[in-house]
């Protein structure tokens, strides 16, 4: 059996979502269909994926909105769900440096929460 015979031959968009939305679109294949890389992403999948794929598309469009921030970054953030300050202020000492005041980062930590809280 040809592992590759399952995947795409090649990109046509490339998109960037939440663990929980790739969780969501392999679980609609049955095992037998996943090779064996796919199999691995799903089991990482299950093990880390911290809120429901609707309700994470949600909060990465309402962080980009609220909180002017790039998709990129409000994925990295719903995957990991922080909850200290220290821990949301790594996504943003990294890269590219930004600096976001401390208030700006508890305000974005109370409505991590309220997401957090409707799981």
């Amino acid at each position: 059996m040809d592992v590759g015979s399952n995947l795409p031959k090649k990109c046509l968009q490339e998109k960037v979502i939440p663990i929980s939305e790739v969780k969501k679109i392999l679980e609609t294949k049955s095992g037998a269909e996943l090779d064996q890389f796919q199999q691995r992403t799903l089991d990482y999948t299950v093990k880390f994926s911290k809120i429901d794929p609707k309700r994470a598309e949600e909060l990465v469009n309402k962080l980009v909105e609220k909180f002017a921030l790039e998709i990129e970054e409000a994925v990295q953030i719903v995957n990991c769900m922080p909850s200290s300050v220290e821990e949301l202020r790594v996504f943003f000492t990294a890269g590219k440096r930004k600096i976001i005041a401390s208030t700006q980062l508890e305000e974005m930590l109370k409505f991590l929460d309220e997401y957090r809280k409707k799981e």
